[in-house]
């Protein structure tokens, strides 16, 4: 209930949360205390269609204790855990849902960390022929990151695939590692101004086309090859791309964000940013090793 500016929400919670505590120990007394009249043989004396009648059977007494059971608990769990509005509980300086979170994941990592150990003093190109550990890598690789590269890893638009041999920033284990771990900024910063007209926009975006063979228009490519010098600071002279940017290589028909001239001539109008966050935080440091292996297999064959 912190996430609330207001202490009214803490208040209607908590008054609920009693009311209908007090609500339920109301009614059982109330039913206890209320005694039908019963004539002599057994039934309320009350008749419907001539032979229907009402049976005066009291509560099973078993049922009574457990409902009282019930309200006890219910009052005993919340005075000692957080349940009343912004009431954090008894056990609030020594137990919290987060304190039992970080606990257990403690406790799991504590279990696995021999097998993560046998594996962080391998090499990931060893770690990848370990058919265990791949085992290993694909369930982390499911839990963390085929949310954006897909559970085929072969990703979407605007999320790169990683089984095509084709990197933004490397593929070598030990650059796959550190992308795993501080994540990257992917940053195309709108460059219309310096290609010039909205005609040399367009005569840039088939210069490019023309880089990976696709569909365009010769003259026009022609035309725009002057013009890409502005682009080969980050991109290459060649198109070939730049690692240490995270340009992307223009001439092997991979297009991250779309194809096309349309696509292409936004790209160049408006520029882009992509972030893929850390993962260090989530992740140990030997899980993210075996984690690197297994994508570093998904486009190298392990020998």
């Amino acid at each position: 209930m912190s996430d609330f500016t207001s202490s009214f929400w803490s208040v209607y919670v908590a008054g609920i949360s009693i009311i209908s505590i007090a609500l339920c120990v109301f009614i059982l007394w109330f039913t206890h205390n209320i005694h039908a009249t019963t004539v002599e043989d057994g039934t309320t004396g009350h008749y419907w269609d001539g032979n229907l009648c009402e049976m005066n059977n009291p509560l099973p007494r078993w049922w009574v204790w457990m409902f009282i059971g019930t309200i006890i608990f219910g009052i005993g769990y919340l005075i000692i855990y957080p349940g009343l509005g912004s009431y954090q509980g008894a056990l609030s300086e020594k137990w919290t849902q987060y304190s039992q979170y970080d606990k257990e994941v403690a406790q799991g990592n504590a279990e696995v960390a021999p097998l993560y150990a046998k594996f962080a003093a391998m090499k990931v190109e060893d770690v990848a022929r370990d058919p265990q550990a791949q085992a290993i890598g694909e369930r982390l690789f499911m839990n963390n990151c085929a949310q954006c590269h897909g559970s085929d890893a072969r990703g979407s638009k605007s999320f790169p695939s990683l089984a095509d041999n084709d990197w933004l920033h490397g593929g070598e284990p030990d650059t796959i590692k550190e992308t795993i771990t501080k994540g990257r900024m992917g940053n195309m910063p709108p460059m219309a101004a310096a290609v010039g007209s909205a005609d040399d926009v367009k005569n840039v975006a088939h210069y490019v086309l023309s880089l990976s063979n696709s569909q365009h228009d010769a003259a026009r490519a022609a035309q725009g090859k002057e013009k890409f010098a502005v682009c080969a600071g980050c991109h290459g002279p060649d198109g070939k791309g730049m690692t240490a940017v995270g340009a992307p290589n223009l001439t092997d028909n991979i297009w991250l964000h779309g194809s096309g001239e349309a696509a292409i001539v936004a790209m160049v109008n408006n520029g882009k940013q992509n972030q893929m966050p850390a993962q260090e935080e989530r992740l140990t440091k030997d899980q993210i090793h075996v984690l690197a292996s297994y994508i570093w297999s998904l486009s190298n064959k392990a020998k």
